[in-house]
């Protein structure tokens, strides 16, 4: 009976304090009287954050998207434009009508931008975009580091919607878009000399890639030896990760493992997954054909022409005396190994345009023995800080002034 009462009594007092005006509706029933401010008014000194306002400050991290490789020229307002028409263009507007930037930030001195979208589904759009042209120069369009997958999957799509218009940018599907989820490989212990094409190879004998990217140094354009990528179909993940993972690369080894995994032990779990995908290429004969390895661990035959890279950035190319004490300090360096005839060096271009070989340092000797003494020489060397990778050039395209091989 006493029970009874007391219940009664709850419930006529909560009853009546939900009658109060201006009680906050996500406490009524539970001391409204110590709350009673609607959005906007202050308690004391602090004020009380909009329900909007909480909304966006929780999504930000998934509609944001960081865009790097810009070019001197650009400003908030030209990144916010330009983002619109191309969102625009390829029909990634899908929160409705006007403009999908809300937001832009520019550092200005490392070339690159934080681009805000008014929704989540809009920033995963604005995703397929990577490597769209941009005053000229192809930017990257990349997830920022405090996106958070596993929160953002609770938000919205996280990856491009497959109906974007792509093409009416210039872009074609599947190139780098498409990098992000549970399903992303890390490609490491890759040869500095392998190219986007020599990747790919290796990568797609276990399927078609619905992303791709080769990791290249922001300055000169060199690989860094390491690819993310993600397969059109995902039940070949643990197949090509348990295949090609400590494969030897001519003097590299490669790792290959789910991104997500960290370079920690698998777990029991990811364990049996991988013993179950050797038995799978045990069974499929899934293994990586020879012919494909041997071709891609052959270096480029021996040519009269070294091409050196990791060796100068385009910042120390640009002052004409820094530019003439480098090319001095190779005609010495290269000199030491055989008859040096030339001594090329491509620079940036003054309006800034993209410029190609800019960062690689070309060496033609008068015979394959000096460039052999040479690249052997100087392969691994340390070259103002950075270690020099050294390979044969082909003799035709350097004298055609092809510079971007």
């Amino acid at each position: 009976m006493v029970l009874v009462r007391l219940q009664l009594a709850t419930n006529a007092c909560f009853g009546s304090l939900r009658q109060i005006p201006g009680a906050n509706p996500a406490l009524a029933g539970m001391f409204p009287n110590m709350f009673p401010l609607t959005a906007g008014q202050t308690f004391g000194t602090l004020p009380v954050m909009p329900v909007q306002a909480m909304t966006q400050q929780a999504t930000r991290h998934a509609r944001r998207v960081y865009v790097g490789g810009l070019p001197p020229s650009a400003n908030e307002q030209s990144v916010a434009t330009y983002f619109n028409q191309v969102m625009a263009a390829i029909g990634g507007n899908t929160a409705g009508p006007g403009d999908a930037v809300v937001n832009v930030y520019i550092n200005h001195d490392k070339k690159f931008a934080f681009v805000e979208m008014r929704s989540v589904e809009e920033a995963s759009n604005a995703m397929a975009l990577d490597g769209i042209m941009f005053e000229g120069a192809p930017v990257k369009v990349r997830r920022p580091t405090d996106y958070n997958p596993s929160l953002a999957a609770t938000l919205g799509p996280s990856q491009p919607n497959a109906n974007l218009n792509l093409g009416a940018v210039g872009l074609t599907p599947g190139s780098a878009g498409g990098l992000e989820g549970p399903d992303r490989i890390f490609v490491g212990g890759l040869p500095y000399y392998f190219t986007e094409a020599q990747v790919r190879e290796l990568l797609e004998s276990f399927g078609s890639l619905r992303g791709f990217d080769l990791v290249k140094d922001r300055e000169t354009g060199n690989s860094k030896g390491y690819a993310f990528c993600v397969y059109q179909d995902v039940s070949v993940t643990d197949i090509a990760c348990a295949a090609l993972n400590g494969i030897k690369m001519g003097d590299k080894t490669l790792t290959v493992r789910r991104a997500n995994q960290g370079a920690n032990q698998p777990k029991p779990e990811q364990e049996s997954i991988l013993m179950h995908a050797k038995q799978q290429i045990a069974l499929q004969g899934c293994l990586l054909e020879p012919s494909i390895l041997q071709r891609l661990m052959l270096q480029p035959a021996a040519t009269k022409v070294v091409c050196l890279t990791q060796v100068v950035t385009e910042d120390e190319l640009k002052d004409d005396q820094e530019y003439e004490d480098i090319l001095e300090d190779m005609r010495i360096e290269g000199g030491k190994f055989g008859n040096l005839l030339n001594v090329v060096i491509p620079r940036p271009s003054p309006d800034g345009a993209p410029s190609p070989g800019v960062g690689k340092v070309f060496l033609e000797y008068a015979d394959i023995d000096g460039a052999t003494k040479a690249r052997a020489g100087m392969n691994g060397r340390k070259f103002g800080g950075n270690q020099v990778v050294a390979i044969f050039y082909a003799e035709n395209r350097f004298h055609e002034g092809d510079y971007d091989g």
